[in-house]
């Protein structure tokens, strides 16, 4: 009975704007007291500061840094006129361009809020004056930052790793076919809508256009050979490997490209600490919710109540589905990863799922998350950068979402799309 209240509660909370950080540790907090009485909160705040000192997590702020100094530095720009030169001449080239250095992006910053603010500021505008309507510019740019955060890295994989006990390196691996199937997806979507209505070509394409931008890029193609390179070669754990992104964007942005000024470093600084603050504190408020949940044991209850109904993996996998899609539309995705991913793992070890396996599955539900209201943070982000209606670009962003329907099935019913990587190399 308590757990339920506990649920009703937060949402209460979260309905009259109280932070989900703040909410989750009034209601731990709440339900510890009333169950074990005051005594037990006199380790509240040794709990709150070990659940946030994991060193996985450092790669978090590390990541989200390394993309605001790309986005400040010029490197998002360079990215950009490359994959224009490429593709501009097919028609709608740019919606094409757009899901590219989404992907390209995606693999420094590994956060699709990350993407949106960097690539849509010059990619939407750009969009809109070559005549694309804002709604088809706001939900491409949107949709195709939320599919990228299956690319290896991806926060939302770390935070899961970290707490799922799960492989971080694995769960990169586990993302690279989907990720590319899903974009290849989306591109044909796309192209469908410019053949329709009739968006406009770029430009015709030029060799030695190409030559030029990819020379202007090819510093900026370095980063994800360090990164990706550094991490599956073995040579670097993934908090490691955000500390090589930091540093070579400094090193690119400023010495090379000479574009990154001390106030530009001064803001991505002071951004990266924002973003990173709000995940940290979701981090420790989580500890202690987890903390009553053991004690209540919660995750085992609910685990026999499952069972009991069904044994079916692909039963209890379409149940977890539509819970965490559920969920995604009313809670960050860093918030629904911590809420729930340790109320269920033990059903999934039960049951036999492999937690990589689990894991994409769960980053896929919430990358759906962020494209449906009223939460939608990337698209938020994306139609306030478009100036755009968010219910007109949800009513075309709807067939992109489709999209993204469709990948999660097929990594939820075809297990060998995302882990025949991780088998290979792995196990």
């Amino acid at each position: 009975m308590i757990p339920i209240l506990m649920f009703v509660a937060l949402i209460a909370l979260v309905m009259i704007n109280v932070p989900i950080a703040v909410s989750l540790g009034v209601v731990a907090m709440g339900a510890l007291w009333y169950t074990y009485g005051f005594d037990n909160l006199v380790m509240s705040a040794v709990v709150l500061f070990e659940g946030a000192t994991s060193f996985p997590l450092l790669a978090i702020p590390l990541f989200v840094l390394a993309g605001a100094i790309m986005n400040t530095s010029g490197i998002s720009r360079r990215l950009i006129a490359f994959a224009s030169a490429l593709v501009g001449f097919v028609r709608g080239g740019l919606s094409m361009v757009n899901i590219g250095t989404s992907l390209f992006f995606a693999e420094i910053s590994g956060s699709a809020v990350a993407d949106v603010a960097a690539l849509g500021s010059i990619l939407i505008p750009a969009m809109k004056r070559l005549g694309y309507s804002k709604e088809f510019a706001a939900s491409i740019t949107s949709s195709s930052a939320s599919l990228a955060i299956i690319i290896p890295p991806s926060i939302p994989m770390i935070l899961y790793a970290v707490i799922a006990d799960a492989s971080v390196v694995q769960l990169f691996v586990a993302g690279i076919i989907p990720g590319l199937i899903g974009a290849a997806m989306m591109a044909g979507l796309a192209y469908w809508f410019a053949v329709r209505y009739n968006f406009p070509v770029e430009e015709a394409f030029q060799l030695r256009r190409v030559w030029v931008t990819f020379k202007e890029a090819a510093w900026a193609f370095l980063l994800p050979l360090i990164i990706l390179g550094g991490i599956f070669g073995g040579f670097v754990t993934a908090t490691e490997g955000a500390g090589l992104a930091v540093a070579a964007a400094l090193f690119i942005g400023g010495v090379v490209y000479r574009e990154l000024s001390f106030r530009e470093l001064f803001d991505s600084l002071r951004s990266g600490v924002i973003q990173t603050a709000v995940v940290m504190l979701l981090v420790a408020t989580s500890a202690l919710l987890g903390q009553y949940l053991t004690q209540a044991r919660v995750p085992q209850q609910l685990t026999q109540a499952i069972i009991s109904v069904t044994e079916n993996p692909y039963a209890v996998l379409a149940m977890l589905n539509v819970l965490f899609l559920l969920l995604g539309c009313f809670l960050h995705g860093a918030a629904a990863i911590i809420l729930v991913v340790p109320i269920v793992m033990p059903i999934v070890h039960t049951i036999g799922i492999d937690p990589v396996h689990f894991g994409l599955i769960v980053t896929l539900n919430l990358a759906i998350g962020q494209q449906t209201p009223p939460v939608a943070s990337v698209l938020m982000t994306a139609c306030s950068i478009a100036k755009a209606d968010v219910w007109d670009v949800s009513k075309v962003n709807v067939a992109f979402i489709g999209v993204l329907v469709a990948l999660l099935l097929l990594v939820t019913y075809v297990p060998p799309v995302s882990m025949t990587l991780v088998e290979m190399f792995y196990r």
